[in-house]
């Protein structure tokens, strides 16, 4: 009898031919060039030249694909912040404000798919859900500053919470999200100072000097709201 050679044995897709950039990047042109969804991986895979095995070895489903979408705007967002030679040094404040004005600036690039993507469905919470992975990715990002914040605080009364932060931190990137979506300002400058003013706002509101602040952007907000 001869012997089976097991090393032969592997799956021949453990190598993949195709990347899960290209297949993500297909995926957004056939959105904003058909202006639907596909309907179907087959369809999807067929038309653009690879297969479903090839689709499936890095998403389990066209959700999952947009999910990973948006983890690669969070991923490059970091990327960028952190080729700043500066972005070490920088306050936890400035940090933030560095990862909310490239990571829009990212969006911007992407807007028109993140426009039809965001609206596609008429159920908000469909819409959100692929958002789930960004969200635990801020909430991560956001945790670590205060952290490292705490870290300088020697009595506990005066640490900041970590758990209310990244979920303020959350809500926070929802809310700019909402108005850059409906920001028709010049370069959505607009946006920007809407970021500097929440991103101030939280800050203070773990600080020293919360009334001045959440007013300060309170303003900002009714008068956008009335223009």
């Amino acid at each position: 009898m001869t012997a089976t050679n097991t090393g032969n044995t592997k799956k021949t897709a453990s190598k993949k031919s195709v990347s899960a950039e290209k297949i993500t990047t297909a995926y957004m042109e056939w959105v904003l060039t058909k202006e639907k969804a596909p309907l179907s991986v087959f369809t999807f895979c067929k038309e653009n030249n690879f297969t479903e095995a090839e689709f499936y070895e890095h998403f389990g489903s066209f959700e999952g694909l947009q999910m990973e979408v948006w983890n690669s705007f969070y991923k490059k967002t970091i990327l960028l912040a952190n080729k700043d030679e500066h972005y070490s040094a920088y306050s936890n404040q400035e940090k933030m404000l560095t990862f909310f004005y490239t990571f829009f600036e990212l969006l911007t690039l992407n807007r028109s798919y993140i426009l039809f993507t965001l609206r596609e469905h008429q159920n908000m919470m469909r819409n959100l859900s692929q958002l789930k992975g960004l969200r635990q990715n801020v909430k991560h990002f956001a945790a670590d500053l205060i952290r490292e914040n705490n870290e300088d605080k020697n009595l506990k009364i005066l640490k900041q919470s970590v758990t209310v932060f990244s979920e303020g931190a959350w809500i926070q990137t929802l809310f700019l999200l909402k108005y850059w979506m409906d920001d028709n300002s010049a370069g959505f400058e607009n946006t920007d100072i809407a970021i500097e003013k929440s991103v101030r706002a939280i800050f203070d509101v773990f600080d020293t000097q919360p009334l001045e602040s959440v007013l300060d952007f309170g303003k900002f907000l009714w008068k956008e709201k009335m223009a």
